[in-house]
């Protein structure tokens, strides 16, 4: 995790998803499905579904895949999927917002709610932690679209609010109504971006020691192999010495 920015660590790191790809596409397909199904079959006319479509292209989901799922929408197949928010507390008092896309509420809740116990967290009453947090649009492109300038004067051209530039990417924060607008205006300066999505994005973030950034990862990994969870995020920091320790 050393050198990653800062968003690395507030949406839990892509490495585990690498390893568990089949379980990813199944959760991108999810999403895609609900998009499709929520609005219009078609990505030009359907934000979300656009930015669920790009979301399955960065993780290399092929174009069959990404296809039958929207299929499966048109034809209204498939399970009804409900949208569900967790929150509550792990590790170290770090706050964690868990959204989840289910066909059984009390499964994912139960799932959810043994997560947090067996792995030092708790969880809480919906708006335990949300206050916490602010609901904006993310887009992310990587490093190699140009430098902190160039990205900087494109993203402010369409209205964006905050750049935040690492070394792997630059992470662009918009207002959650402004999103999709200012993704397509940045699509054609920039080119396509690697994540256009809704965040929570933390007003403070807490420093997690050693052995509590180890739990803490154990929870997220146990949340990660939910089938039904789609995202986690949270509020805290890991040094990069604790994460080279942790390797």
């Amino acid at each position: 995790m050393a050198g990653h920015s800062k968003f690395k660590n507030i949406m839990h790191r892509k490495g585990a998803q690498d390893k568990k790809r089949s379980a990813m596409f199944s959760k991108l397909s999810r999403e895609i499905t609900v998009a499709a199904k929520m609005g219009m079959p078609d990505p030009d006319m359907n934000p979300r579904l656009r930015a669920a479509i790009n979301a399955a292209k960065a993780q290399s989901m092929p174009k069959d895949n990404i296809q039958r799922a929207i299929d499966k929408a048109s034809a209204n197949e498939g399970d009804e999927y409900e949208e569900i928010r967790y929150e509550g507390y792990g590790p170290g008092g770090v706050a964690l917002i868990v959204e989840a896309l289910t066909d059984n509420r009390n499964r994912t809740a139960t799932n959810v709610r043994t997560a947090f116990s067996k792995n030092g967290g708790n969880l809480g009453a919906s708006g335990a932690v949300s206050h916490g947090f602010e609901r904006l649009g993310l887009i992310v492109y990587p490093a190699s679209v140009g430098d902190e300038e160039k990205v900087l004067e494109a993203a402010m051209e369409a209205g964006a609010d905050d750049i935040q530039s690492g070394d792997d990417e630059h992470e662009i924060w918009t207002a959650a109504e402004d999103l999709h607008g200012v993704a397509s205006t940045l699509e054609k300066s920039l080119g396509e971006a690697e994540t256009v999505k809704l965040a929570w994005k933390p007003n403070l973030t807490v420093d997690v020691a050693e052995g509590d950034a180890q739990t803490l990862f154990k929870l997220i990994d146990a949340l990660d192999d939910d089938d039904d969870v789609q995202t986690v995020w949270g509020n805290y920091e890991v040094s990069d010495e604790v994460m080279e320790k942790l390797g």
